[in-house]
């Protein structure tokens, strides 16, 4: 599957290594297993890349979803 690459998520630095710190936590605090920097910062690309697409059409699938259930409601109150 080819992905292009202008479509790739995003983060701002202050995120990006706020996420990284968390991905270290959550090796400490459940593998009991310290990780470095790198291994973090390519355990976070791996996941920008390869999974949070899907994550983010989740969440657009149930903004429409919701939207549209508004929209529905708008539509009762016509007279």
């Amino acid at each position: 599957m080819v992905k292009k690459k202008d479509n790739k998520i995003k983060l701002s630095k202050e995120k990006r290594e706020e996420m990284i710190s968390s991905i270290k936590a959550y090796f400490i605090n459940e593998r009991e297993e310290e990780i470095g920097d790198l291994c973090a910062v390519l355990l976070l690309d791996f996941i920008i890349e390869e999974l949070a697409g899907e994550f983010y059409n989740l969440g657009v699938a149930d903004s429409y979803r919701y939207m549209n259930e508004r929209c529905e409601d708008l539509l009762s109150i016509q007279k």
